[in-house]
């Protein structure tokens, strides 16, 4: 391929120059910077690292909050044919490490949250390891000779700022190395390309419609996949980037109202927490001056979605479902848009389909499938293939599966993304659960979050977690683990016309009314008492959960 036709996420670095070289980019806390002064950044960093000996191929490993000067690095090491490998703030030291052995960095860039890993990260640990250095200067000023600690700074001393320079491309045109969340074991590392980063970064402005005039608000931390492919398509279409360290619900809605923020991405958690710091910050009042909102890492219960729209009246509110795999979002879903009169009235996840999830149409340029299971008819495997997946795990063969049908021809590939669903007579695909998760029970499969999307319809429940038990005549048994709202209290009598009152019986009851099949309602329920274990991407950690509810049963019945 050509390189004038080579794809590279640095190509926004021209636009960001010319169109917005006198606008506001980025906003970190008080620092604020053209688009002329950010790709100076940029390129002065890259020259830098050059100089330091950076080489194509070469793994950055990346450590910190979010800051403009993270997303300086991402692109520089990405300029000069580096590979980003961000690691998760929140790990141990053991866990980064772990990480570093796998991917090999030849240097590691920390912030102050993980300056620690810079001490005790010695180069005999991590083979590999040449340079670190800290992003920023710190007030303990550990960059010293003693140390021989670099820090951004030094890197773009005496750099003349160059004008855009050739670009470079790691083999295979790998660009960030995105660890999975590893909810089942060790995290595995993505490898994500640059046509990738830039296909689904466009789906995501054509769908949601972002554009040069939006100001984003990053609530998604950088390490991850949601985070990285929104910063990029607003790097892309030349937005502002107004960068929260990590999210924090107070901070953010008082961001967004000094900063007139238009758009941002959540999750269920996120908007739980908005929502009910804005009844007591701001006694639930609106703000309108937000028009995009990209809901991801789960669905938005009716509630959440009602109290949203009370909150940002003016915004139009999407749901994407995705994964690591396939570099973020691989279908989109609206759920309220208030230029529109069908969603003005009507929720759509009122309206859930027979079987699963719906969660919207893919994007254009995504090809999804169903690899049928033996015993059905409509429902098996979701499987994608397209520029938008991973070019494979970090030190592994990418797992892929050749599926030959009518309408493909035989030995193409498919990413299988370990998930079970089904297509609706629309084209939407429903979501039914994750094919390693699925509860065999009395010889029918049963996926928790099925069960789980039904549980949290339920006005006394704030989340649910379904696990199957080991059992002698079922083979396994459903059992679920439910948080109550506020205010509700558990019985062990069913007094259904008893407000504020839940009860194994009770929720049995709205299983049937909202027409689960009865092999599938929880044989038996756990009031949770506090939060879920979850991974640090979120996700809840099932072994965990399941491990404690076997205690649980273990102490009941001892006491017997």
């Amino acid at each position: 391929m050509a390189n004038h036709s080579r794809p590279h996420i640095c190509q926004c670095l021209t636009r960001l120059a010319s169109v917005k070289r006198n606008a506001v980019v980025t906003v970190y806390g008080n620092r604020i910077r053209t688009g002329r002064e950010f790709v100076d950044g940029v390129l002065s960093l890259a020259a830098g690292l050059i100089r330091l000996g950076l080489h194509n191929g070469d793994v950055v490993s990346i450590a910190a909050l979010n800051s403009d000067l993270f997303l300086e690095w991402l692109l520089a090491i990405a300029l000069v044919g580096g590979i980003v490998a961000p690691l998760n703030y929140r790990w141990s030291l053991t866990e980064a490490k772990m990480a570093m052995l796998l991917v090999e960095p030849v240097l590691l860039v920390t912030d102050e949250t993980c300056v620690s890993w810079c001490i005790h990260v010695q180069n005999g640990d991590i083979p590999s390891l040449k340079w670190r250095v800290l992003m920023e200067s710190t007030s303990t000023d550990f960059a010293n000779d003693d140390n021989q600690f670099l820090t951004t700074e030094m890197l773009k001393q005496h750099t003349l700022v160059p004008s855009l320079p050739t670009y470079a491309w790691a083999p295979d045109d790998a660009v960030v190395i995105c660890f999975t969340s590893g909810t089942t074991g060790r995290p595995k590392g993505v490898t994500i390309s640059h046509l990738a980063f830039i296909t689904q970064s466009l789906a995501k402005i054509a769908i949601v419609g972002y554009g040069e005039d939006d100001v984003y608000m990053h609530t998604s931390s950088l390490v991850h996949i949601g985070g990285l492919s929104s910063a990029m398509a607003m790097l892309m279409v030349g937005a502002c980037h107004v960068l929260l360290p990590k999210f924090d619900a107070k901070t953010a809605l008082q961001v967004m109202e000094q900063n007139r923020i238009t758009c941002f991405i959540i999750v269920p958690a996120m908007m739980a927490d908005l929502i009910r710091v804005n009844r007591t910050m701001k006694n639930g009042a609106e703000n309108r001056g937000v028009r995009k909102l990209l809901n991801g890492g789960g669905s938005l219960s009716t509630e959440l979605l009602q109290e949203a729209v009370k909150i940002f009246p003016c915004a139009k509110i999407l749901s994407a479902y995705g994964m690591t795999e396939a570099c973020s979002s691989l279908t989109f879903m609206t759920l309220h848009d208030p230029t529109q009169e069908s969603f003005k009235v009507t929720y759509p996840l009122v309206n859930q389909p027979e079987q699963g999830t719906c969660v919207g149409k893919p994007a254009p340029h995504i090809e999804l499938m169903i690899k049928l299971d033996e015993n059905s008819s409509r429902v098996g495997k979701i499987l994608t293939r397209g520029p938008h997946t991973m070019l494979g795990y970090w030190g592994h063969k990418l797992v892929q599966e050749s599926v030959a049908s009518s309408e493909s021809r035989s030995n193409e590939a498919w990413l299988d993304t370990g998930d079970i669903g089904t297509f609706d007579e629309f084209g939407n695909l429903c979501l039914i659960g994750r094919s390693n998760g699925r509860i065999k029970t009395g010889g029918e499969n049963v996926y928790p979050e099925e069960v789980e999307a039904v549980l949290v319809e339920h006005p006394g429940i704030v989340s649910a977690v379904v696990i199957g038990v080991i059992d002698a005549r079922l083979g396994e048994m459903v059992v679920a683990c439910v948080r109550l709202q506020e205010n509700w209290i558990w019985s062990d009598v069913d007094n259904r016309k008893r407000s504020f009152q839940l009860s194994s019986e009770t929720l049995k009851h709205h299983c049937r009314t909202q027409n689960l099949t009865g092999f599938k309602i929880p044989k038996r329920f756990v009031r949770w008492e506090k939060q879920f274990p979850l991974t640090t991407t979120g996700k809840v950690k099932r072994d965990e959960v399941r491990r404690q509810v076997m205690s649980h049963f273990q102490i009941l019945t001892s006491s017997l």
